[in-house]
């Protein structure tokens, strides 16, 4: 197995609270890992420590390069590219304009975008506020994807969404997969049996377990490491 990430012992602490307590975890390539638990146990801040958005402790390495000493904008330069839970699309700008602001490289690759994701070239000039919460997840993945990323994180991308937009989202990511490795905080366990190979499973600031996504078809797992039935609901 290549690995496209590594955390050893990643500890953070935010305002006197201690959130990760030793995070240790890695990340197969080229494939969808999906990182799961219940609300609150950290998979945000473990998204946000790798991009050094919060301070950390630890190892953190890409592709066995060590990246826990850089700031935010190295972390990217790098190859790292993140998708918040939010998605910050500028909903007054169109896609056009939202994917020209996220452009970092020399020669930023809109071929592979808009082969990924032909809705945005259909609508880009269109303003992304009028989009629907499936094609705006696609406009901040694509961002992502402009540039060479080795590792994209993405936070909660269905939250929120109705059912068909699920589906909508879960369309992008398999076709992100395509491109590039991927490590997503989801609680819609149907997506994450659909896209994901691996998973890792955390619980109060550490990593309780890793496997693959088969195991939650056992409603005695889903609902002792996540706290839901393992149903397709």
């Amino acid at each position: 197995m290549t690995k496209a990430l590594t955390l050893a012992d990643v500890n953070v602490t935010i305002k006197g609270s201690h959130i990760l307590q030793g995070v240790n975890f890695e990340v197969e390539a080229g494939v969808v890992t999906g990182l799961l638990g219940r609300n609150g146990v950290g998979k945000s801040t473990t998204l946000r420590s790798i991009v050094g958005l919060v301070p950390r402790v630890g190892s953190i390495k890409l592709f066995e390069q060590e990246i826990s000493g850089l700031k935010t904008h190295e972390v990217i330069r790098a190859g790292v590219a993140f998708v918040p839970e939010d998605r910050e699309i500028f909903s007054t700008l169109t896609v056009l304009e939202n994917l020209k602001l996220a452009e970092r490289d020399k020669n930023p690759d809109y071929d592979t975008v808009y082969n990924l994701f032909p809705e945005l070239l259909k609508r880009k000039s269109q303003r992304a506020g009028t989009l629907s919460g499936g094609q705006q997840q696609m406009v901040a993945v694509a961002r992502a994807l402009l540039n060479k990323t080795k590792l994209l994180l993405v936070d909660e991308p269905t939250k929120g969404l109705a059912p068909k937009l699920v589906t909508e989202v879960a369309d992008a990511l398999e076709v992100a997969a395509q491109a590039t490795t991927i490590l997503l905080v989801e609680q819609n366990l149907p997506l994450i049996k659909r896209i994901a190979k691996n998973i890792i499973v955390m619980d109060q600031g550490v990593v309780v377990h890793s496997g693959v996504p088969t195991e939650l078809e056992n409603p005695e797992f889903a609902k002792q490491m996540l706290g839901v039935s393992g149903g397709s609901h």
